[in-house]
């Protein structure tokens, strides 16, 4: 980890060297620890911690792991989250709820009204629709396609990784749309969907935190999300809110077929309830 080392090698105790490999194992799991918790894990008194954080060059425990917080800081997802943390001293819900207001704010001033636009135009046409995401955008992937079959579209999900990936966009083609969920970078698995869906003739959608990037790595249309800083724990709910936009101004662009749509979905609920949920009107709470 990198601790600031003064003592000579040969004055370090074993409760010293206990701690510090304890932090060298499980660093993520330490980054949350107080020095109470530290001190009941390894069986020591909260004093011999202190006298550690001393050895090693530091005030006291507080400026150990802050330093340690610091040199994690945006590796990993227990690193983000630690720094995010630290940021605010602690984590306080009024604190957070105004991140997610800026968050949405600069997700706003950013977001180009005509990609916008034409991202709901090129939903609204496409044959079929191929959406791809990984790891925590999976989470927005997958409500973006439960809004999108709910209306009607013929929407589906592009396995994570592996071969499969390319089993999942193989059929694309003219009049067909890709999204992809590509916030801080392009996964090679999406590089390799941007690469075949312009072979194909199939259109491109991406949603990211990136104003610039690359051509080869820009999609046709590109939605701006602001999710928070690169070293902070990067926040889904200015994602989401793009998402639900994009919904609501599909459905006003549909009218009345939207309507209709979810009409033949409620009426087939009411016919076949009693079947799926026990429920005769069909009611399953879902939304």
């Amino acid at each position: 980890m990198g601790f600031s080392v003064q003592e000579p090698e040969g004055k370090y105790t074993k409760s010293d060297r206990r701690i510090m490999d304890f932090v060298e194992d499980y660093t993520d799991e330490f980054l949350f620890m107080s020095i109470g918790q530290l001190a009941e894990r390894l069986g020591m008194s909260e004093a011999t911690v202190s006298r550690c954080a001393r050895h090693l060059g530091y005030r006291d425990f507080k400026e150990m792991k802050n330093d340690l917080i610091q040199k994690k800081a945006g590796k990993g997802a227990a690193g983000k989250l630690a720094g995010t943390l630290m940021k605010d001293q602690g984590f306080d819900v009024e604190n957070w709820f105004d991140f997610q207001r800026e968050c949405l704010e600069r997700t706003r001033e950013n977001l180009d009204m005509g990609q916008f636009q034409e991202a709901v135009q090129c939903i609204g046409s496409a044959r079929n629709i191929y959406i791809h995401a990984k790891n925590a955008s999976l989470a927005a992937a997958r409500l973006l396609f439960f809004r999108l079959r709910r209306l009607g579209f013929q929407a589906s999900l592009i396995p994570s990784g592996g071969s499969e990936v390319l089993e999942g966009i193989a059929h694309a083609g003219e009049g067909d749309l890709a999204i992809l969920f590509s916030f801080s970078k392009v996964s090679e698995e999406g590089r390799m969907i941007l690469d075949y869906a312009r072979e194909a003739g199939c259109s491109t959608l991406a949603f990211t935190s990136r104003l610039y990037a690359p051509q080869e790595q820009r999609a046709d249309v590109n939605l701006y999300v602001y999710r928070g800083e690169k070293e902070e724990f990067h926040t889904m709910s200015s994602a989401v809110a793009v998402i639900d936009a994009l919904v609501l101004a599909l459905s006003d662009s549909m009218q009345p077929k939207a309507a209709e749509k979810l009409m033949r979905l409620q009426k087939l609920k009411k016919k076949y309830g009693r079947r799926l949920y026990g429920k005769e009107d069909g009611k399953s709470g879902q939304e």
